[in-house]
């Protein structure tokens, strides 16, 4: 960890400037507390970096927690020491495709579950709104850097992990909520807050406690999503083996898009973790790399320094653009197969997603080793993306 300046903490060797200006911009805002903390795999956001973990005293600041409200990643491990052959893995595979729709795709009918029973959508605004899309959606993996990957864990074992979020459902409460706080801090003259894409919903306003309650129900509404994509995992892992004795030990679940009230500085204040996730004394985590690359189970250390957080996989060294126009599919694929990791890089569009768009994991986890201890190495086998 190094002091990039007064207030700012970095765990990130090398932050790119478009990462530092965000924190020294976060680092004059009127309700910051203590320090911004930058995690090895920060790079550059909306408002706030990616990776970025900050407190705010009476207030609540959208930008900070990002428009995947509850983004998060799940993993399971299963009793399988060994995936006899590689025809099963693609079956698998295509049994997961055939039962959990990626990219843009939605169910063709709402979905049952019990999320939905929950009278909080009849008390908020947007999530109420979006209530039957929610319902087509859930069940979903989305696209970007969302996945599904097969991996082969260091304890002997077959797992699965899954990377999803709160689907459209956190893009609308987070553009609706950014929205208010902008008139708001435009209304009370906090000029710079908003020009630097920082606008805040202070403590006392029912726009705080309203934004409060829908983030809330979308950080659970993207637990429930990845719960259900978990549970068509394991029937497609079921009927690939023709075996139901498979048991499934979990899962192991965190988010890392969101804010809470937690006690640091002496005080009670709201952290905000961008692309980073919770590492409390003990606390079981999760820490992927790109696809291509080792994830890690690991175990927080309770480092107060960096408000008990860590990174929230590797990130990204370039830009979706910049990873199209300079890398090489080719390269990019013949890296894929020479590890035998059924993949589904194809076209040069696939590029954003490429390992190579992303930070060295085994760097970014030597940065964090004050934050966090590995428990568990985990190699992809297999990856679904969107």
């Amino acid at each position: 960890m190094r002091k990039l300046a007064e207030n700012i903490l970095s765990w990130c060797e090398n932050p790119e400037e478009g990462a530092i200006q965000q924190a020294k911009n976060i680092a004059g805002h009127p309700c910051l507390i203590g320090n911004v903390c930058l995690m090895p795999d920060t790079h550059e956001g909306y408002g706030m970096p990616i990776g970025g973990v900050v407190a705010l005293e009476n207030a609540i600041c959208p930008n900070m927690v990002g428009v995947d409200i509850g983004c998060g990643v799940l993993a399971v491990r299963s009793s399988l020491t060994a995936i006899p052959t590689r025809e099963k893995l693609e079956d698998l595979v295509a049994k997961i495709k055939e039962r959990v729709p990626v990219g843009f795709a939605h169910h063709l009918e709402p979905q049952v579950h019990v999320i939905f029973n929950d009278p909080r959508w009849d008390a908020t605004t947007i999530c109420k709104q979006e209530r039957e899309s929610a319902a087509m959606q859930l069940g979903t993996l989305g696209g970007g850097n969302h996945f599904i990957e097969i991996q082969w864990g260091s304890d002997g074992h077959v797992w699965y992990m899954i990377h999803s979020g709160s689907r459209n459902l956190g893009k609308r409460v987070a553009d609706y909520y950014n929205a208010l706080a902008i008139d708001l801090c435009e209304t009370w003259r906090h000029k710079d807050c908003v020009d630097h894409e920082l606008a805040f919903l202070p403590r006392g306003t029912s726009e705080y406690a309203d934004y409060l309650k829908e983030m809330q129900l979308c950080v659970d509404f993207a637990l429930a999503n990845r719960y259900a994509i978990s549970d068509n995992i394991t029937e497609a892992f079921w009927e690939v083996f023709e075996d139901d004795d498979i048991e499934f030990f979990g899962p192991i679940n965190i988010a890392h898009n969101y804010a809470a009230l937690e006690h640091h500085y002496g005080r009670d204040v709201m952290v905000h973790r961008k692309g980073a996730t919770l590492a409390r004394k003990g606390t079981v985590g999760i820490i992927p790399g790109s696809q291509g690359t080792s994830s890690y189970i690991v175990e927080g250390l309770g480092n107060e320094a960096s408000l008990c957080s860590c990174s929230h996989g590797a990130g990204r060294r370039m830009s979706r653009t910049r990873a199209k126009n300079e890398l090489s599919l080719e390269e990019e694929i013949e890296r894929m197969n020479e590890k035998g990791i059924v993949h589904g890089i194809t076209d040069v569009d696939d590029l954003d997603e490429a390992p190579s768009a992303y930070k060295d994991i085994d760097e970014v986890m030597e940065q964090q080793k004050g934050l966090v201890k590995i428990r568990t190495k985990l190699t992809p086998l297999a990856v679904v993306k969107g």
